[in-house]
């Protein structure tokens, strides 16, 4: 069963997530980041320059891409559809709705903003997360100090 963890209250969605990839790349766990592709795109390039000599390996899967060979082992995916990466086992999720196929990942860790409308999305995915018969977590990033994001590895790890 998908462990769910929602990490809400975030000021800065984007620089949250790249804390957070960096963290899971330094423990070592393979990720697949979903959300809007022009988010996804501003995630990119954040991951390669919020931190200043510092390089997050990644790469960018746009929708209708195929992971190329040579590539499969890149830590962190930045895809449009998820279900395209295989291999990872945590899935950070930045858009409005569920990712499709997300039940194939042994954690997912959804980015909740504080902006009211995000917050919003964010209580109908609960929701619909405890629809589908989940018991979600709750990480209220604002109350955190530092902001530090949780990762954990997988299960299966």
């Amino acid at each position: 069963m998908t462990d769910v963890a929602f990490h809400t209250g975030v000021a800065d969605k984007l620089g949250y997530t790249c804390r957070l990839l960096r963290k899971a790349w330094r423990q070592g766990a393979q990720v697949v980041a979903t959300g809007a592709p022009e988010a996804l795109s501003r995630l990119d390039t954040m991951l390669w320059i919020f931190e200043h000599e510092e390089f997050v390996p990644h790469a960018r899967l746009r929708a209708g891409e195929r992971v190329a060979p040579l590539m499969a082992r890149t830590p962190i995916w930045l895809a449009d559809e998820p279900g395209e990466v295989s291999g990872p086992q945590v899935l950070v999720n930045l858009g409005p709705g569920m990712a499709p196929g997300f039940e194939r990942f042994a954690r997912v860790l959804e980015i909740v903003s504080d902006e009211p409308a995000d917050a919003q999305q964010g209580r109908q995915r609960w929701r619909a997360y405890q629809s589908a018969g989940l018991t979600p977590k709750l990480h209220n990033a604002a109350a955190a100090a530092p902001a530090t994001p949780e990762i954990t590895r997988s299960r299966a790890d």
